[in-house]
C-alpha cells in the first residue's frame, strides 16, 4: 500500500483540492510552483509502464480532473502536466501521479 493510498483511504491526512469516485486531487507536500497538485487514480497502479487497456477511460480521466482543477483555480492559461516514471525517472511514489503545475 503507497502514501497515496493511505491518503485515499483517510490513513493519513492531505489537503484534498478535489475528488471524485475514480480520482483525488491534492496539493503536492514539497512543491516545485507555486501551485503544484497531483492528481492521483485511486486504482493504485505503480508506473505508466504497468498500465493496462482497461486503464484508457481512467488515465483520460486523470487529464480531464487537471484540466477542470486548472479552471477552477484560475490557472487555466498555462500549466504545466507531467508523470514520472520509475525511480530512475523521478518518481518517488510507485503510484502513478499526474503533476500539475503552475506559477499562478
Amino acid at each position: 500500500m503507497t502514501i497515496f493510498t493511505k491518503i485515499i483511504n483517510r490513513e493519513i491526512p492531505s489537503e484534498i483540492i478535489f475528488e471524485n469516485e475514480k480520482v483525488i486531487v491534492i496539493k503536492d507536500i514539497n512543491p516545485q510552483a507555486k501551485t503544484h497538485l497531483l492528481i492521483i487514480p485511486k486504482k493504485e497502479i505503480p508506473t505508466i509502464n504497468d498500465i493496462q487497456e482497461e486503464d484508457t477511460e481512467l488515465i483520460a480521466e486523470l487529464f480531464f480532473v487537471a484540466k477542470n482543477v486548472a479552471k477552477n483555480l484560475w490557472v487555466s492559461d498555462w500549466y504545466k502536466l507531467h508523470f514520472n516514471v520509475g525511480e530512475k525517472g523521478g518518481q518517488e511514489v510507485m503510484h502513478i501521479h499526474l503533476h500539475l503545475l503552475s506559477n499562478i
